[in-house]
């Protein structure tokens, strides 16, 4: 679990530091739960996606397929 504190907000995007230390990060401040202000810490858990990569990889090659029988 990742640890970041709220620096600040600019417009629709909040500044995040985060981790020990305290990269600034930039992230879609709709995302975050609602009622956080500046100062107020919160976790983040990233976690790998399988079938979202599996799904896209999928639709990759098959708009790249789709392109090679057009150009032949």
């Amino acid at each position: 679990m990742i640890k970041a504190v709220i620096d600040r907000f600019e417009g629709k995007k909040a500044v995040l530091l985060v981790g020990d230390d305290e990269k600034e990060v930039v992230f879609p401040a709709d995302e975050l739960p609602d009622g956080l202000n500046e100062g107020d810490y919160i976790s983040i858990d990233i976690a790998y996606d399988e079938e979202a990569t599996k799904a896209a990889a999928a639709e990759a090659e098959a708009l790249l397929a789709d392109l090679k029988e057009q150009n032949s």
